[in-house]
């Protein structure tokens, strides 16, 4: 259900980027971005439109510093105590949970540090619907005019007392990081996009009915509040003063893979293939505060088995511009990210800290180059396990290791761009059978623009997934999800 959910959201919202005109469709030259920040895609910026700063915001100038707002905390406290109390009542008296029947005894018996233990869940209430509730605590508070540390402490807080105290069973290692992190992750960049929506929606009348809407389903307990506070439709000084900008991206089309044997071309099959991206921007100069600049990406696609194929979001946390040259800017970035993807061949979900070296240069205006490359922790991932069955439903390992990025981007007189991109990572099992994993995922991808706002997407890659295991037993495994993909895409900066 909660799956659903998202997915509903994240439709909802191409729909409304696609539906509604942008503020400036023209295009213009690289020079007018002055940004190299790789989770701001600044090649792709430059070839399809102008960032005249004074076009994009006729009213508000750009700021690092947030407009003052009234800190309720009785009102925070309180859905931030619905978002328990309404799954616990629905485990107790609907579903009839045996894990429902809670007592204060049990919330004692849990303070224990040897209580906690790993749970059983399926892979997906694990990594979609657990980060989905921890943004319920963290936009509690964020959306009663408290920061994001604030807001960050809340969420993990809700998901300290929901593992010790909502359940009878063993509070939840996996459940405690992906709820606190991802919901974090979730948490602001839904508060960060539904704000940007409101704030259009001051500067044109006419769309402060459909902004709205949109808005709620985006941070449903931000809508609920301005709807309690009798903001519904009106402008007010917090969303007004939102200067943000988005980009989007919309691709439709086909793709061929193979999941089996590895031969995309004799023995693949093919299915429908869509994708929607966007660029969040609080302004090229505001690198230093958490989700300023933000990167989101979901693709979905007919296959045997899975609909949505990937969700990631990618976030600054803290960013320092080291030097600048004639040609180039180069920058350090430290990132948080969250990783979804589900094939027909193999499932894979992580939360991790990276740090970005990202560098960019520029030839007579119209070209231009981008590289990144960053490295980290793995805090926590999921991976397959086709010899474990914990519990009712778990068969797959958790485990912590290092990831590793690059990505690069040539844009070549604003109309072509060539992107390459390769994330891997190795880590290590924690809970599950003894062993270790690889990751490789890599694309090449070619984009001509068309006409206007319209391009041609030309894309092949693969995703591979090594398990390594201890006991003689439990044979290695090595699969692969080989791709080639057609489609028509469609940019709008709103």
């Amino acid at each position: 259900m909660i799956m659903r959910l998202l997915h509903a959201c994240f439709l909802f919202v191409m729909l409304f980027l696609c539906g509604i005109p942008a503020e400036a469709q023209h295009f213009g030259t690289v020079h007018e971005i002055d940004t190299t920040f790789q989770l701001l895609d600044t090649t792709r910026q430059a070839r399809w439109r102008t960032l005249d700063q004074q076009d994009s915001l006729p009213h508000f100038a750009r700021t690092t510093q947030e407009p003052k707002r009234e800190k309720k905390f009785w009102r925070a406290g309180t859905e931030w105590f619905l978002a328990q109390a309404f799954p616990a009542t629905f485990n107790r008296f609907i579903t009839k949970d045996p894990y429902s029947y809670i007592s204060f005894k049990n919330f004692i018996n849990h303070q224990r540090f040897s209580a906690w233990d790993w749970d059983d869940n399926q892979f997906t209430t694990n990594h979609l619907d657990h980060p989905y509730h921890g943004q319920l605590y963290f936009n509690a508070f964020r959306s009663n005019g408290y920061n994001f540390y604030q807001s960050s402490i809340a969420t993990f807080a809700g998901s300290y007392i929901w593992e010790t105290g909502g359940e009878t069973q063993a509070p939840s290692i996996n459940d405690l990081v992906n709820t606190t992190y991802g919901g974090i992750i979730l948490g602001e960049m839904t508060h960060r996009i539904a704000r940007h929506i409101l704030g259009r929606g001051s500067r044109h009348a006419h769309l402060r009915t459909s902004n709205e809407i949109g808005a709620f389903f985006v941070n449903p307990v931000n809508g609920l509040n301005r709807l309690l506070d009798g903001k519904w439709g009106k402008v007010d000084e917090y969303n007004a003063a939102d200067s943000s900008t988005i980009w989007a991206e919309v691709n439709i089309g086909v793709r061929r893979f193979d999941a089996r044997e590895g031969d995309v071309l004799e023995k693949g099959k093919n299915g429908s293939y869509g994708r929607l991206r966007l660029w969040y921007s609080n302004g090229p100069e505001n690198i230093k505060r958490p989700f300023d600049q933000f990167y989101v990406n979901l693709e979905f696609g007919k296959g045997d088995s899975t609909f949505i194929n990937a969700v990631n979001v990618h976030a600054l946390l803290y960013g320092n511009k080291f030097f600048k040259t004639k040609r180039g800017e180069h920058y350090g970035v430290l990132s948080a990210n969250y990783d979804f993807y589900n094939n027909d061949a193999f499932f894979y979900g992580a939360q991790n800290l990276m740090y970005n070296w990202n560098s960019e240069f520029r030839y007579k205006k119209r070209n231009r180059l981008n590289m990144s490359l960053g490295v980290g922790a793995i805090l926590l991932a999921g991976v397959p396990d086709p010899y474990l069955l914990y519990g009712a439903s778990r068969n797959y390992n958790y485990g912590s290791g290092a990831g590793y990025r690059y990505h690069a981007e040539l844009s070549v007189l604003n109309r072509l761009l060539i992107t390459g991109d390769y994330n891997g990572g190795v880590f290590f099992t924690i809970s599950g059978n003894e062993s270790y994993y690889i990751l490789h995922a890599g694309t090449l991808e070619a984009n001509l623009r068309i006409i206007k706002n319209f391009s041609l997407n030309v894309s092949s890659g693969y995703f591979a997934l090594e398990g390594h295991f201890e006991e003689e037993r439990y044979p290695d495994f090595n699969r692969s999800f080989p791709f080639g993909r057609l489609s028509i895409g469609y940019n709008v900066r709103f």
